[in-house]
C-alpha cells in the first residue's frame, strides 16, 4: 500500500457533469450529495450535472459545487479503503483537504465555502479587476515588477507559471513589465475577479466572524496551507490561514516542494479534472501523479495502488 497525498483542486476545474457517474453508481454518493443539497439549501445536485455552464461558474455557486465532487471523490476512495497520508488543496480546494484531516466537519465545509463564494463574488462586484498568467519568468523578478506596479501575485502554480491579480490598469502595466523583463508568455486569465488580492478584503471582513464561529479539530494527517507552505499544526492555527488566504497568495508549487522534500512520492488529484496532475508534471516529473474524477479514473487508480 502506498502512502498518498490527496490533492484537492479549486475554482476552475468545474464542468457541467462533474460527479455523475460516481452518483449514479454509488449509493453512499447520492446520500452525500442530498445531504449536502439540504446543508447548502440548493440544488447542488441538478448545478453540477445539468449546471447550465453560465450558472455553474457563477462564483457563489462553483465554490460549493466543486467542494461537493471533491467529497464525494473522497468518499468512493475512502470506500476503496484508500486514505491519505498527508493533503492539500489549491485555493477553494484546501476546505476539502482540511475535511479529508478530520479537522471541519461537512456542515462547516459547506457552509463556510458557500459563505466565501458568495462574499467574494460580492467583493469582485465592489472591486473589479484582473489576474494574468505570467510565463517562464523569475518568482522574485514578477514580485520586483508587483511592488512596482501595484500588482500582486495571487498563486504560485509552478516555478514557470505564476498568476498575477489586482485592479485591471495595475495587471496590465504588469504584465507589460514582465513581457519587457523576458516573460515567455503573459496571457490574460477569462475570471470573473481579482481573487487573492487586497480588492476581496471585504470578502475576508465579512468572512472572518463566521471562521471564528467554527470549531475545528487538530489535523489528524499533515495538511500543507496555501498562505505559507507548512503543515498545519493544530487546530488554532486554521482561522487565521483560511481568512488569510482570501487576499493572500496560493503558494502551491511551494508547497508541492515541500511535501516532496519530506518524502512524499505518490499523489492523487482528488475531483474534478486534471489541473493539479498537470502542474505537478511541471513541478516534478519524478513522483506520481493520478487523478480520481470518474470510474475509468478510478480504475486506473486502483490498480496502480
Amino acid at each position: 500500500m502506498n502512502n498518498w497525498v490527496f490533492l484537492f483542486p479549486g475554482q476552475g476545474s468545474q464542468y457541467v457533469g462533474m460527479g455523475r457517474e460516481f452518483y449514479e453508481t454509488y449509493s453512499e454518493v447520492r446520500e452525500l450529495f442530498e445531504k449536502s443539497c439540504d446543508i447548502l439549501n440548493m440544488d447542488i445536485t441538478g448545478l453540477c450535472f445539468e449546471g447550465p455552464e453560465n450558472v455553474l461558474v457563477q462564483t457563489e455557486n462553483v465554490q460549493p459545487a466543486i467542494t461537493v465532487v471533491n467529497l464525494a471523490c473522497l468518499a468512493v476512495l475512502r470506500m476503496h479503503e484508500i486514505y491519505p497520508s498527508a493533503a492539500a488543496g489549491h485555493s477553494l480546494g484546501e476546505y476539502s483537504a482540511l475535511y479529508a484531516a478530520g479537522v471541519m466537519s461537512l456542515e462547516d465545509v459547506l457552509r463556510l465555502v458557500r459563505l466565501r463564494g458568495s462574499f467574494m463574488q460580492e467583493a469582485a462586484i465592489r472591486e473589479p479587476g484582473a489576474m494574468a498568467a505570467i510565463m517562464d519568468l523569475q518568482e522574485e523578478k514578477i514580485r520586483e515588477i508587483c511592488t512596482l506596479s501595484g500588482a500582486q501575485v495571487a498563486n504560485i502554480n509552478c516555478a514557470d507559471q505564476i498568476i498575477i491579480t489586482g485592479p485591471e490598469i495595475e495587471v496590465n502595466a504588469a504584465s507589460e513589465m514582465c513581457e519587457k523583463a523576458g516573460a515567455k508568455k503573459c496571457i490574460k486569465l477569462n475570471v470573473s475577479g481579482p481573487w487573492h488580492s487586497r480588492c476581496m478584503q471585504y470578502a475576508r471582513d465579512k468572512f472572518d466572524s463566521f471562521v471564528r464561529g467554527c470549531s475545528f479539530r487538530d489535523p489528524q494527517i499533515p495538511v500543507v496551507n496555501n498562505v505559507d507552505a507548512q503543515p498545519l499544526r493544530s487546530a488554532a492555527e486554521v482561522a487565521d490561514k483560511l481568512v488569510n488566504q482570501i487576499c493572500g497568495a496560493v503558494l502551491w508549487g511551494h508547497s508541492m516542494e515541500r511535501l516532496i522534500r519530506s518524502g512524499y512520492a505518490n499523489f492523487v488529484e482528488v475531483g474534478p479534472k486534471k489541473v493539479l496532475r498537470g502542474l505537478m508534471r511541471r513541478i516534478d516529473r519524478n513522483v506520481r501523479m493520478l487523478n480520481v474524477e470518474d470510474g475509468a479514473s478510478l480504475a486506473a487508480f486502483l490498480q496502480a495502488n
